[in-house]
C-alpha cells in the first residue's frame, strides 16, 4: 500500500460524506424509511437508552423512539439535525460523528448507525461507540439496499450510479471491541412515483458532487428509462424493491 494510503482513503470518505451536509429537507422527503422488522430484530431485550449516530433526518431514529427507547441523535450536519428536530421535536440532537460523538461513557444499551457506516473510519468509530455503550451493549449497522436481483432495478441503479445495492457477500468491518457479528435481511418495497425516483437520484452522493453536465445526463437518462423505455406515465406509482441488511455486534 502506498504511503499515506489509509489517510487518503479516510479523507475521500469525508469528502464524499460532505455531500450530505446540506439538503436535509430534500433528503427527508425522498429517502426511504426502514422496515419495523429491522428495529425489532436489532433492539436487545430490556434496552432503554439508544444513540442513533449519523442519524441524518431521523429515518431510523423514529423507529427507536416508536419502540419506547430514550434516543439521542448524533450527526455532523446542522441542516440534517434541524430537519430531524422538526420531525422528532422530543429527541435530543447533538452535532458529532461516529468517531467523536461527545456523549457520556457507558450511557447506552444500543448504538445504531443507519446508512452511514461506510462514511466512517470503522476502527476509530468502533472504539468511540464501545466507549458510550454499557457492558454487553449492542452496535447496530443498517443499510437500505436496492434489490438489483430485479432486472429493471439493476438497470435503474446503473443509471443512478447508486452505491447502495445489495452485495450478498458484504460484511462490515468493526473493531476488536465487538464480538458476535451477525446479520438479518428484510425484503420490502417503497411506493414511489417516477418523479420521486428522479428526486431520489438527486439525493445521492454521485449526483450531489457531479458537474452540471453530468447531472443533466443522469436526469435525461432517468427520464428516458422510466417514461419511454419502461413506458410509465408521469406520476405513476411504482413499487421499488429494497433489501434492508441489519447487522449487530456486542460490546466484548
Amino acid at each position: 500500500m502506498a504511503r499515506g494510503g489509509p489517510k487518503l482513503h479516510h479523507e475521500r470518505r469525508q469528502q464524499l460524506g460532505q455531500s450530505f451536509q446540506d439538503g436535509g429537507e430534500h433528503y427527508e422527503r425522498v429517502r426511504p424509511g426502514y422496515p419495523e422488522e429491522s428495529a425489532g430484530w436489532l433492539i436487545p431485550a430490556g434496552a432503554k437508552d439508544a444513540a442513533d449516530v449519523g442519524a441524518g433526518t431521523g429515518k431510523f431514529t423514529a423507529l427507536l423512539v416508536g419502540r419506547g427507547l430514550h434516543t439521542v441523535a448524533v450527526d455532523p450536519s446542522p441542516d440534517m439535525l434541524a430537519q430531524l428536530h422538526r420531525t422528532l421535536p422530543g429527541v435530543t440532537a447533538v452535532e458529532g460523528s461516529a468517531e467523536n460523538t461527545g456523549l457520556e461513557p457507558e450511557a447506552f444499551d444500543l448504538v445504531t448507525v443507519a446508512q452511514a457506516w461506510h462514511w466512517c473510519d470503522p476502527l476509530l468509530a468502533s472504539t468511540e461507540i464501545a466507549r458510550i455503550l454499557r457492558p454487553h451493549g449492542v452496535l447496530g449497522l443498517i443499510w437500505n439496499q436496492l434489490d438489483t436481483s430485479v432486472p429493471w432495478v439493476h438497470r435503474l441503479s446503473r443509471i443512478m450510479h447508486a452505491g447502495d445495492v445489495h452485495k450478498p457477500h458484504f460484511k462490515p468491518s468493526v473493531g476488536p471491541e465487538f464480538t458476535g457479528l451477525e446479520s438479518h435481511l428484510t425484503r420490502w418495497e417503497d411506493a414511489l412515483t417516477t418523479e420521486d425516483i428522479i428526486a431520489l437520484a438527486k439525493s445521492r452522493s454521485y449526483y450531489l458532487r457531479a458537474s452540471e453536465a453530468t447531472r443533466d445526463k443522469v436526469l435525461a437518462n432517468l427520464g428516458w428509462y422510466l417514461h419511454e423505455h419502461l413506458a410509465h406515465a408521469p406520476g405513476e406509482v411504482l413499487r421499488l424493491p429494497y433489501l434492508t441488511q441489519t447487522w449487530r455486534a456486542f460490546r466484548a
